[in-house]
């Protein structure tokens, strides 16, 4: 496996390629970001094709307030394990690499999808995501990039990005790895304490009780999204929790409902437990 910091070195690394499987991380790597790369190696599996998966702490997604400088950096142990895991080409740059001048030219995704959810409490984030993302688009030119649903209004920006900008790239959409509790695997799950980590899974439970509700609701023809989602906030605050949503939302473009529907949906949360901020979704 080839480590590369410069853009030129990993244009030259990947020269030889037939095709490019592309997975973007910020490291601090969890099983979750190795199926992603797994998934990756298994489409890289023609002759000559490469798998390459960037390392970067993406500044520009963080807001002054966030845990930018905090944030784990674990290169040596997140490149044995990607090496373990099939992958051909680390591009780990430093900010100086990847910006070597203050980046002024940015992406902006429009607002029906940017600032809601994740948009709304992180204002400027996805602008911060949608840059990066175009630029190491550009930097490796994939043909394929694996992204984690549990991100998923990322995962929907990017495809829309991907389409919009006409990139001959296809997104595959990875399945949320979890814990035997089903708690959503996540870099920040470091920051938890051990009662923290028993109490987290409360986030995914009180998801899986708004689709059992949105079910009961949609086959009696009283489907009441309102009360789903207030009862949800509910449960969690009453356990000490601080939510900023938990939603029913549509999963195409993650429009609100407001009455029966037999369109896919998906509910999403967001919430802090201690000083941690979680997200986690379920589709339906």
């Amino acid at each position: 496996m080839h480590i590369v910091h410069t853009i030129a070195d990993l244009r030259r690394a990947l020269k030889p390629a037939t095709l490019r499987a592309f997975v973007a991380t910020m490291g601090n790597l969890h099983q979750g970001h190795l199926d992603l790369m797994q998934i990756a190696r298994a489409k890289a599996s023609q002759p000559g094709a490469m798998t390459v998966a960037s390392i970067f702490v993406n500044r520009l997604q963080f807001a002054p307030h966030e845990d930018f400088d905090a944030y784990p950096r674990t290169l040596e142990r997140d490149c044995e394990l990607l090496a373990a895991n099939g992958c051909d080409v680390v591009f780990a740059p430093s900010e100086k690499d990847l910006y070597p001048e203050p980046q002024v030219f940015k992406v902006h995704p429009p607002a029906a999808m940017a600032d809601i959810l994740e948009g709304e409490f992180r204002p400027g984030f996805f602008v911060g995501v949608s840059t990066v993302v175009h630029k190491l688009f550009n930097c490796v030119q994939p043909d394929i990039t694996v992204f984690g649903k549990k991100d998923y209004q990322q995962v929907m920006i990017i495809r829309r990005m991907i389409d919009q900008m006409a990139l001959p790239i296809e997104l595959i959409g990875a399945e949320t790895r979890r814990a035997e509790n089903g708690l959503a695997l996540s870099s920040r799950n470091g920051y938890l304490s051990a009662e923290e980590r028993t109490e987290a899974v409360q986030l995914s439970l009180a998801l899986k009780a708004m689709i059992a509700a949105v079910k009961a609701g949609n086959a009696s023809g009283q489907l009441d999204v309102a009360a789903i989602e207030a009862q949800a906030m509910q449960t969690l605050t009453a356990r000490g929790w601080q939510p900023d949503y938990m939603t029913v939302r549509r999963q195409y473009d993650l429009s609100l409902i407001t009455g029966v529907c037999d369109e896919p949906l998906v509910v999403l949360g967001a919430a802090r437990l201690g000083k941690t901020r979680l997200i986690d979704n379920l589709e339906i």
